[in-house]
């Protein structure tokens, strides 16, 4: 079963939107949650908080794209400057290998599908002089030297 759960700021006055329906999909995601609202470079911020029209190769039809994190940060710089962040894990970020395995198909349809999101999240950013970034399990859990 899915890990969902709803995440209550400490500081709700960042939060762009209602800061009462901030569900988290992940523990991962609910990691991001926290760093998010407690860091204090982080001026504001939000959880699916926006669409992104997308076509999904699967079915060649127009769909929305929510990125997991809005983040208006202010840098060692001073500069303020906003990320889209996505959520994922490192295997969902590269075109699975080849194989004659079930879950190949799946696999293979689920990363084509993040690709174009990410190429329409991509195209939003720098039109808005945005950031993209994506998060996996290395950024989240860096493993220590």
């Amino acid at each position: 079963m899915p890990y969902k759960t709803r995440y209550i700021p400490q500081n709700a006055s960042k939060y762009i939107g209602d800061p009462t329906k901030i569900i988290c999909r992940s523990l991962w995601e609910r990691k991001v949650c926290k760093w998010l609202d407690e860091n204090k470079n982080v001026l504001r911020w939000g959880s699916e908080e926006l669409a992104i029209p997308y076509i999904s190769p699967k079915d060649n039809k127009k769909h929305n794209y929510y990125p997991d994190f809005i983040a208006e940060m202010k840098s060692t710089s001073g500069k303020i400057k906003t990320l889209m962040i996505e959520v994922k894990p490192k295997k969902q970020t590269s075109q699975p290998k080849k194989s004659k395995s079930k879950s190949y198909l799946q696999e293979a349809t689920t990363y084509e599908i993040n690709k174009s999101k990410w190429e329409s999240a991509k195209y939003f950013c720098e039109k808005n002089g945005w950031e993209f970034v994506i998060l996996t399990e290395d950024h989240l859990f860096p493993k220590k030297k």
